[in-house]
């Protein structure tokens, strides 16, 4: 399944997190990265798993047992997807309307919006 039929839930994107941060592992490594944050349990972890794999978000290795499982697609390409998603349905495909609610909803400070001003002058140099 393409990432781009899938919207990964709350739970799946904390398993996807934990996956990225280990670069993949048995459900009993995912399970300790996970608990260590907020508890959860080893059964729960196994499931959303298997789910995730069924939905094309993980894959497993079945090679060796225990089975290790890694992400389908990287971090970079999932954020892109969602930000996609999300630009086009609730900011009807602006960007700029993105990026204006986005700095209007947290405070951003003056390193954080030179920043952003060097990033965009960089896309827009790439442009010409």
């Amino acid at each position: 399944m393409s990432i781009k039929h899938v919207r990964p839930t709350k739970l799946e994107l904390r398993v996807l997190g934990a996956l990225w941060q280990t670069g993949g592992g048995t459900v009993r490594e995912i399970h300790e990265v996970l608990d260590r944050e907020e508890s959860i349990g080893y059964t729960t972890v196994l499931k959303m798993l298997q789910i995730m794999t069924d939905k094309g978000l993980a894959q497993r290795d079945e090679s060796a047992r225990p089975f290790v499982y890694r992400t389908r697609h990287s971090q970079e390409q999932t954020q892109e997807h969602l930000l996609s998603d999300l630009v086009h349905r609730a900011f009807g495909g602006s960007v700029k309307a993105l990026v204006v609610r986005a700095l209007a909803a947290s405070k951003s400070s003056k390193e954080d919006l030179r920043e952003i001003e060097q990033m965009l002058d960089k896309f827009d140099r790439k442009k010409k």
